[in-house]
C-alpha cells in the first residue's frame, strides 16, 4: 500500500511575548508559572527567546488554565481581577439583543461595570464602524497584551453573535511596532497600525445591521470554553454574501462574471473566488438563486407572459426556463402561478 504522510502542521505563530505576560501574571500573585506551562507544553527556552513563538493550541491551553488559576479572566490586565465567569456574563447581557450593534454597545457599557481602566465605546464614523479602547491608567509591561486582548476579545465575540467573519478593515494601536508585528496580520487583518492615539478596529459599518442568531443553548455550549478565546475566522462572511447576491440580482437578465461582481465590491477576483470556497458555493450556484428568486418574483405578477417571464429571469428559451425552474421547485412555472393564486400570495 502507499505510504501516506501527514499534512505539514502549520508554523508556531503566537508571540512568546504574549506568553511571558501570562507569566507576569503569575509573578504579581507571588504564584509558580511552571506547572501551567508544563502542563501546556511550552518549554522554557520559548520563553527566553526575544523573538520566539508559539502554536495556538498550547497558548489556548496555557490562558485557559491561567484564567481559572488565577480566577481573573483579563489575566492581570487591569488593577482588578475578572473572577472567572466575568466575561460569560458580558456575553450573556449582550445575546437578547435585536442586532449587532445593540450588542456591542451592550459589551462596551458592561465592560466598563467590571473595570475602570479602560474604556471601550463604539462609534458611527461615516460608512465606518469603530470600536475605540481609551486607557484610564497606565496599564505597564501587560499593555500590549491587554489592548490587543480586549480588542480579539470583541472582535471574535461581534463574530459569535452574527454568525459571520466580520472583515475589519483596520486595527491600530497606541504603541510602538512590535517586534513581532506580522503576528498582527494573522489575529487581525486589514491595515495595521502602530503608535496610534488609541487602540481601535475598524470595520464597514454594515455589519451593524447583521441580526444576533445566537440562543441561549448556543451560549451554553460555548461558555465551556474561555471567552478569551473567541477570536477565531469565521469562514462565512454574511454581509459579503448579501453584496455578492444583490449585484447579481441588480444585473437583471445579464449574467455577470467574477472580475465584474469583484470590480463593484472592490475585490480583487481571486479574494471572491477565495470567500465563495470558504462557503462552499459558486458563482454558478449565487446565479442560479437569483434567477429563480426574480422568476418567482416575477410570476407573482400574473400579467407577465411566461416567455418575458422566462427572457426576464435570463434564460433564452421558455422550455429551458420551465425545466430549470421544475428542477428548483418542482413545479411548471404556470403551476406556481395558479398555486399562488389559489393561496392569495
Amino acid at each position: 500500500m502507499p505510504k501516506t504522510t501527514s499534512p505539514p502542521k502549520a508554523p508556531p505563530r503566537t508571540p512568546a511575548a504574549f506568553v511571558r505576560a501570562i507569566v507576569s501574571a503569575y509573578e504579581r500573585r507571588g504564584m509558580d508559572p511552571g506547572p501551567a506551562l508544563r502542563q501546556a507544553g511550552i518549554p522554557p527556552e520559548v520563553l527566553a527567546a526575544p523573538d520566539g513563538r508559539v502554536a495556538i493550541e498550547p497558548f489556548e491551553a496555557l490562558s485557559s488554565h491561567a484564567m481559572r488559576e488565577l480566577d481573573d479572566e483579563a489575566l492581570g490586565w487591569f488593577s482588578r481581577r475578572l473572577p472567572w465567569g466575568s466575561y460569560g456574563m458580558l456575553l450573556r447581557a449582550s445575546l437578547p439583543s435585536p442586532g449587532l450593534e445593540v450588542a456591542i454597545r451592550r459589551w462596551c457599557r458592561h465592560h466598563g461595570l467590571l473595570t475602570e481602566d479602560v474604556a471601550l465605546e463604539l462609534r458611527v464614523e461615516g460608512a465606518e464602524a469603530v470600536v475605540r479602547g481609551r486607557e484610564a491608567v497606565d496599564l505597564g509591561a501587560l499593555r500590549e497584551f491587554c489592548l490587543v486582548s480586549l480588542l480579539r476579545n470583541l472582535h471574535g465575540v461581534a463574530c459569535w453573535l452574527a454568525d459571520s467573519r466580520i472583515a475589519l478593515n483596520a486595527a491600530r494601536f497606541p504603541y510602538p511596532r512590535p517586534a513581532h508585528a506580522e503576528a498582527y496580520d494573522l489575529m487581525f487583518g486589514g491595515e495595521i497600525a502602530f503608535s496610534a492615539p488609541a487602540a481601535e478596529l475598524r470595520f464597514d459599518a454594515a455589519y451593524l445591521q447583521l441580526p444576533v442568531v445566537r440562543d441561549d443553548a448556543a451560549l451554553r455550549r460555548l461558555l465551556h470554553k474561555p471567552i478569551f478565546l473567541m477570536a477565531r475566522q469565521y469562514r462565512r462572511d454574511r454581509l459579503l454574501s448579501q453584496r455578492i447576491s444583490s449585484v447579481i440580482a441588480a444585473s437583471g437578465g445579464v449574467s455577470p462574471n467574477a472580475e465584474t461582481i469583484a470590480g463593484q465590491l472592490a475585490l480583487s477576483p481571486r479574494s471572491l473566488q477565495r470567500h465563495l470556497q470558504d462557503e462552499g458555493t459558486s458563482l454558478l450556484d449565487l446565479k442560479a438563486k437569483a434567477r429563480r428568486l426574480r422568476a418567482e418574483e416575477l410570476l407573482r405578477r400574473g400579467d407577465i407572459p411566461l416567455k418575458r417571464v422566462a427572457r426576464l429571469a435570463g434564460y433564452g428559451d421558455e422550455s429551458s426556463f420551465g425545466r430549470a425552474f421544475r428542477r428548483w421547485t418542482g413545479q411548471s412555472p404556470g403551476e406556481f402561478r395558479r398555486n399562488m393564486g389559489k393561496s392569495g400570495g
